[in-house]
């Protein structure tokens, strides 16, 4: 049994039984190893698959601002990897399109009052490392596209109240293109929305994860306390429940 990933769900108990069956499909593949990855797409569900169709749309029109990408919460690292895919898709010779994650790789740190009281420090943790995992990962899918000998992602560990800063002060030429905010909660998305604002340039797509969510009120309260929420243009795409966007107009 794992433990210390403490996560909230809203799969029905029927639903988990179903994806179980569907983990169980994919441990126990007759498709050879030299095969499998080519036909992934078996064990996609519309949930899934939904995310993936959501963030297509997103870097499609991302692609033609200038700048690069940062992703604010990363945990497994799922996002950070469809955009490097995506990248290699739209743009494999652009080398300045970095992706940059941040994350404390250790769950939730900093929970607040303006958070409410169903999450708490420590949930969505995990394994020791896992980011060097995550890294290598990641390069192995840089090898397998142009101009591979240049690295253009990083992961960065730890509170990103510190972090962030420290990156931006020693990258004055960056341009902020996309921002994605997965931190769930109120500190943390509230120092990022301050710090890139100097970074961002007209026609930059900001992504929450959480927006309008009474499971984490934080994100909500700290754009509302950063922005003019009256003057953004909130948007969504029909397929995904939550993920919300707006560009910099």
């Amino acid at each position: 049994m794992k433990t210390g990933y403490d996560i909230i769900v809203h799969s029905s108990e029927g639903e988990k039984i179903t994806e179980q069956k569907l983990m169980g499909l994919l441990k126990n593949s007759p498709i050879p190893d030299d095969e499998l990855l080519a036909n992934l797409g078996l064990y996609l569900t519309s949930k899934n698959l939904s995310r993936m169709l959501f963030f297509y749309e997103i870097y499609k029109n991302v692609s033609k601002i200038h700048g690069v990408i940062m992703e604010f919460g990363v945990r497994w690292g799922p996002t950070t990897s469809l955009l490097s895919v995506l990248r290699g898709i739209f743009e494999p010779f652009n080398r300045t399109r970095k992706v940059i994650g941040f994350d404390t790789f250790c769950g939730h740190r900093g929970i607040g009052v303006k958070d409410g009281d169903i999450s708490k420090d420590g949930a969505y943790s995990l394994p020791a490392d896992y980011d060097k995992y995550l890294a290598n990962l990641l390069q192995v899918q840089e090898d397998l596209n142009p101009l591979s000998h240049i690295r253009k992602f990083e992961l960065i560990k730890g509170d990103l109240v510190v972090t962030l800063p420290r990156y931006l002060e020693r990258h004055p030429e960056t341009i902020i293109s996309l921002a994605i905010f997965d931190l769930d909660i109120y500190k943390p998305t509230k120092e990022a929305l301050a710090a890139i604002q100097p970074y961002l340039c007209k026609g930059s797509i900001l992504v929450f994860d959480e927006l309008c969510d009474e499971v984490f009120p934080g994100e909500t309260v700290a754009l509302r306390e950063v922005l003019a929420m009256p003057q953004l243009r909130l948007q969504r795409m029909p397929m995904t429940a939550r993920l919300a966007y707006f560009e910099v107009e």
